[in-house]
């Protein structure tokens, strides 16, 4: 082999070199961009065709859940419901302190005819909803944060939400709605609260189960972020 032919090798190596390193950091992120350009390409495959309505919405969500429930110590979410003054900053935070600030860019911007009134309702309104359950925490756990006090502030969240929501929308702009308050409770409570439960009774009856765990808990933030990429996708479709 000429000395050309071995520096090309050798520069192709450290490319894939440079490239796995920052694919290994960048996985998640690397994932939706691709996920959403699928999307844009051919929109009916995941409008249509994949079902998304069950397997996004139903069975995407159940198993991101799921595997919370098996790899979470109870000992982690019990600590999670105790810890009052963090949950109460979190609550306070999301609904009322993101929601003011957006309200009062959205109105600097109106002042300079920089946005249209539909856009800055909308900002606001989404601004006062609770945090989306899987993406907030399949995010966390990728940052290596408290994947119990995600789980927790994000169920309690979307709990109170139902009843805060339409206050704070209607204090910004004066407009209310409807809320199928028992549709709203029903669904949270199968996507997320029964997989959880589900998890955590395996996880202290089944010996089995915690043999499962142990050897393929390494996979279990891979899977959750494929399925949120899933569900990204077919939301982008």
């Amino acid at each position: 082999m000429s000395d050309d032919e071995e520096e090309q090798q050798s520069s192709l190596q450290n490319a894939w070199k440079a490239w796995s390193k920052f694919y290994s950091a960048n996985s998640f992120l690397i994932l939706v961009v691709v996920a959403i350009c699928l999307a844009r390409a051919y929109p009916p495959l995941g409008a249509d065709y994949l079902q998304p309505q069950i397997t996004a919405t139903w069975i995407a969500v159940i198993i991101i859940f799921t595997l919370s429930g098996l790899s979470l110590k109870s000992e982690e979410l019990t600590k999670a419901f105790t810890r009052l003054r963090f949950n109460a900053f979190v609550q306070l935070f999301n609904f009322f302190v993101v929601s003011a600030i957006v309200y009062g860019f959205t109105e600097l911007f109106k002042s300079f005819n920089a946005i249209t009134d539909e856009l800055a309702n909308g900002m606001v309104i989404s601004a006062c909803l609770p945090l989306t359950v899987n993406m907030c925490m399949v995010l966390t756990k990728s940052a290596g944060g408290d994947e119990a006090a995600s789980i927790f502030n994000c169920a309690f969240g979307n709990l109170v939400g139902v009843f805060l929501s339409p206050v704070l929308i209607l204090g910004y702009l004066g407009a209310t709605g409807d809320v199928e308050y028992e549709q709203v409770f029903l669904k949270l409570a199968c996507r997320v609260l029964v997989p959880i439960a589900f998890g955590q009774i395996l996880q202290k009856t089944s010996k089995a189960t915690v043999a499962f765990v142990k050897t393929y808990k390494p996979y279990f933030k891979q899977i959750q972020e494929w399925s949120l990429v899933y569900i990204i996708y077919t939301v982008f479709c």
